[in-house]
């Protein structure tokens, strides 16, 4: 039995946790601010305390990230703040209080310019200052001596928060057609999916087994363009995909490159025993099966 805290828990990933979890503590950032060392250290120390009162196994899922790509480009000092400073002082305070600890990464720590899936060891070159601020908050964990594990995921969506499903309902809603981008190809990843993932991991290291290969990869099944994502989204809304239209990543210029091609390889995830992530289509299903209504706009 596990007592989890979960760093970044008001946030659409930290929420979707905090909902399938047993026993939990999700707290959001103004209860749980990761760049506070002595608030990191009491959390951390109250999570073993707990856990060891109820006869249970502590473990930390790092969910707290600063996920603005575009205003990182021009804040890097605040990205970094909470994408490394704050998973290294978790990593720390989980080695100091022997509680293992889970991070969440991304597919943004590679170049995107692959031809085939990025296995978790292919070398690590992020080209924007949120990659970069990633790449360093791995480092960080990887480096602290805790029993950590960082986990990359990629294209996440959700019922809570902004993502770009909402997005798409939204502008079905006011436009009578949208242009995505179709040469940008990765993962897209359900938080239902991606939080049974990590939880299952988490059980596993809990256990005492946890995957020998500390970098993981967990992302939705399969691979597509935003604008084959977009389609989906419309069709799952009861929408004529033809109302989606391509466009060329020229077309659609942004202050913050993204990659051009992003799958995440699931080899070593699947090496480990753990669950295999559906397709990606499957769950988008799934997700709107579950969460329609936080996805389909009401009637005007």
């Amino acid at each position: 039995m596990l007592s989890i805290l979960v760093p970044g828990g008001h946030g659409q990933l930290g929420r979707e946790l905090a909902a399938r979890a047993e026993v939990v503590r999700a707290p959001g950032s103004a209860e749980l601010d990761v760049t506070n060392a002595g608030a990191v250290i009491e959390a951390v120390k109250a999570l073993a305390e707990s856990a060891a009162t109820d006869g249970r196994k502590p473990v930390v899922i790092n969910a707290a990230a600063y996920n603005a790509v575009d205003a990182a480009e021009t804040d890097p000092a605040k990205a970094f703040a909470i994408n490394a400073d704050g998973p290294r002082l978790l990593a720390a305070a989980c080695a100091t209080a022997n509680v293992p600890f889970v991070h969440v990464s991304t597919d943004y720590v590679f170049a995107g310019d692959a031809a085939r899936p990025y296995e978790t060891d292919d070398p690590v070159r992020p080209r924007t200052a949120y990659g970069a601020t990633k790449a360093a908050g791995e480092d960080a964990v990887l480096g602290s001596g805790a029993r950590a594990w960082v986990v990359r995921t990629a294209w996440v969506y959700g019922a809570f928060g902004g993502n770009f499903v909402k997005t798409m309902a939204k502008l079905a809603a006011a436009r009578d057609t949208v242009s995505v981008v179709d040469d940008q190809r990765g993962c897209p990843t359900w938080t239902g999916d991606l939080a049974d993932g990590l939880l299952a991991l988490a059980a596993r290291i809990a256990s005492g087994d946890g995957p020998s290969s500390r970098t993981l990869h967990c992302a939705g099944g399969g691979e597509t363009t935003w604008f084959g994502f977009a389609q989906a989204v419309f069709e799952e809304l009861g929408l004529d995909p033809a109302r989606v239209l391509p466009c060329t990543t020229e077309e659609f210029p942004r202050p913050a490159p993204r990659p051009a091609y992003s799958v995440l390889s699931d080899r070593a995830w699947r090496d480990a025993g753990l669950p295999p992530m559906r397709s990606w289509r499957d769950a988008l299903a799934a997700a709107f099966a579950q969460h329609g209504e936080h996805f389909r706009l009401p009637p005007s």
